[in-house]
């Protein structure tokens, strides 16, 4: 029996503790919830964070489902294609590549991801790997990520996230995070997609601290979405793949894992629109850092720098004085990979195509290209809003390493840095 409802309906909060059942009775109340669970369940926490952290940073959630999750035969390592291949040699230079094709043959979300980017080989405890996805089939098996959390940007096609905890709906414009742990299974509505991945290997992702900006800005709360409970209960053979270490282990069992029939807790995936981000500006002078488009981060080992900040550029209205509007020259001790999701990045007049990708590494400079440069030095300062776009940003203090899948691909641009030809000379005491 498979409980499939309408996927519209969704809790609101972010960090809080939620309480949901597919079935009514199906969340236990009372001292005997994990002994004896209603309806015949099993009770299982899910624990996304270690048990003594504070109290504010806890993440973790009962489930009670149809079968725990211990009851699995052995996983055996299996193809994981381009997924946490070997890093490429250290490269200072800046890389960008066009978007990557959707595959011919039938390709799933899990054989359609290719890692780009990555800190440290897969075995990392920390930092960041980032992957492409492209797929034209929806999953029949179930996956599931041991190193880490998941933010998943979609750029092309509608997803339908089906996990342990309810389904997500996600479409080019919303992010998802899935917990490190959760299994799922990724549909395509559209029958194809593309998109990108960020995954998070160190503390989870949180909202930023607002500081001087106040009590409002940026993202907010009650915004991000979680979803309602949903299970399926079938019995047939389903194929269950989890990436551990940067490889993919496969397992079969005689049904589906997405058996969770009511739930609570605080680890769950969630959605958040990135049309309701507050985007910050300045309405008198200079250009305010990027950090004013963070939309969420997971600190680092030092105070400012991040183990991954996730920042947007959106449609937003440039009302400043005596100032140049694109983002500026810059060389930064963070490192930073952008993707597009639609539209037009400011910063760049042709070659940074949606679905794309770059990679602005440590300390390396870049900056508007010349004909963007051209343009916003004679403009005159009206204000104007930039629309029809949307940009982001994968941020780390770590240094992002191309993988050898990455360099070698037919998308790299061997001419990216060609884009600064003609920056030249206008200095005239």
């Amino acid at each position: 029996m498979d409980t499939t409802t309408d996927a519209a309906p969704m809790l609101s909060g972010f960090g809080n503790e939620f309480a949901t059942e597919a079935l009514p009775g199906a969340l236990p109340q009372g001292r005997n919830s994990p002994q004896r669970p209603p309806l015949g369940l099993y009770a299982e926490q899910l624990s996304a964070t270690a048990f003594t952290v504070p109290r504010h940073e806890a993440r973790r959630s009962w489930l009670y489902r149809i079968r725990p999750s211990a009851a699995h035969p052995p996983y055996r390592r299996i193809d994981g294609g381009a997924i946490g291949g070997p890093l490429a040699q250290p490269n200072p230079n800046r890389l960008r590549w066009d978007p990557l094709p959707i595959p011919e043959a039938p390709t799933d979300f899990v054989a359609g991801m290719a890692t780009m980017l990555a800190n440290a080989p897969g075995a990392a405890e920390q930092g960041v790997s980032v992957h492409v996805y492209r797929a034209n089939r929806s999953m029949r098996r179930v996956f599931w990520n041991a190193d880490g959390e998941l933010l998943i940007v979609p750029q092309l096609g509608r997803l339908l996230l089906a996990t342990e905890l309810g389904r997500l709906p996600l479409a080019p414009g919303e992010i998802a995070v899935i917990p490190r742990g959760l299994r799922l299974r990724v549909e395509l509505p559209d029958g194809q997609a593309r998109g990108y991945i960020a995954e998070n290997h160190g503390p989870l992702l949180r909202l930023p601290e607002l500081g001087p900006i106040g009590a409002n800005g940026l993202a907010n709360p009650r915004d991000f979405l979680t979803p309602t409970a949903w299970f399926e209960d079938v019995d047939a053979p389903t194929e269950v793949v989890q990436k551990y270490l940067g490889g993919l282990w496969a397992t079969t069992l005689d049904h589906s894992p997405l058996d969770v029939v009511a739930w609570h807790g605080s680890c769950a995936p969630y959605k958040y629109d990135l049309a309701r981000f507050n985007t910050i500006g300045t309405v008198s002078f200079d250009h305010p850092d990027p950090s004013i488009f963070t939309v969420l981060t997971a600190p680092g080992d030092a105070p400012g720098r991040a183990n991954m900040d996730f920042a947007i550029f959106p449609p937003r209205w440039m009302v400043a004085e005596d100032t140049f509007r694109p983002p500026w020259f810059h060389r930064n001790v963070m490192n930073e990979c952008m993707g597009l999701v639609h539209g037009v990045y400011d910063a760049k007049a042709e070659g940074f195509q949606p679905g794309g990708l770059s990679l602005h590494g440590l300390m390396s400079a870049h900056g508007p290209d010349q004909a963007t440069t051209a343009r916003a030095m004679a403009a005159p300062l009206a204000p104007h809003k930039i629309d029809g776009t949307l940009a982001f940003m994968f941020e780390t203090g770590r240094v992002l390493h191309a993988t050898q899948f990455a360099m070698a691909c037919a998308a790299l641009q061997a001419d990216y840095d060609s884009c600064w030809n003609g920056l030249e000379k206008t200095f005239a005491p």
